[in-house]
């Protein structure tokens, strides 16, 4: 199985979504544009959010098989994937790519 590395690309925030529709959070989403995280052999990196991971984990696990070219070859590398968090407030993207 390869490593995959899981970047965080992009963090948006719509607070005007979150006035209207989430309830106090006591901690946010934390993760920053431009943190690494290392998934080694398809596994959940440590420090990386479980709602985030549920996201990307089909698509860690089918690149670190050393599968990809995902929905017909979307990526211009086919091995990459660009994937966001579900977090509705505050969505990340993430860039997947594996590990040589």
């Amino acid at each position: 199985m390869k490593d995959v590395r899981i970047t965080a690309v992009r963090k948006a925030n719509y607070p005007d979504l979150s006035v209207r529709y989430e309830l106090p959070q006591d901690t946010p989403c934390s993760v920053e544009e431009g943190q690494t995280f290392l998934s080694r052999g398809g596994r959940k990196p440590p420090d990386l959010c479980e709602s985030a991971w549920e996201s990307m984990r089909p698509f860690v696990e089918e690149l670190a098989r050393g599968g990809g070219n995902f929905f017909g070859g979307w990526m211009k590398d086919p091995h990459t994937a660009m994937i966001s968090c579900n977090d509705g407030f505050r969505p990340v993207s993430f860039l997947l790519e594996t590990v040589e």
